[in-house]
């Protein structure tokens, strides 16, 4: 049970460092994948690619094809709405730290 809402809070806030990236600017998922390793997660190419895809159905992010040495490569940047949910999900956030803190 413990490690089940250990992993629905770290799927969370997956989701929440993908946007402050694709706020960032344009990024692929190779590199997001190495920068979240940086910061614990271990996640594979069929745990990463399927969130950016659903982030992109549901409007957050959008992809962009871009041949870089002969092959294609995916990247992904913020739409308007991923912006707007990423600043209500910071502020959320914040007062959650600051209350629990």
């Amino acid at each position: 049970m413990k490690d089940q809402i250990i992993r629905k809070i770290l799927n969370g806030l997956i989701y929440i460092h993908i946007l402050h990236h694709g706020s960032e600017g344009d990024f692929y998922g190779t590199w997001i994948m190495e920068e979240l390793k940086e910061h614990g997660y271990k996640l594979s190419p069929g745990t990463v690619y399927p969130i950016l895809k659903s982030m992109v159905e549901e409007g957050l992010l959008i992809r962009e094809d871009k041949i870089v040495n002969g092959k294609v490569r995916k990247y992904y940047k913020n739409t308007e709405k991923g912006n707007e949910l990423l600043i209500e999900l910071k502020k959320n956030l914040k007062t959650l730290v600051d209350e629990v803190m």
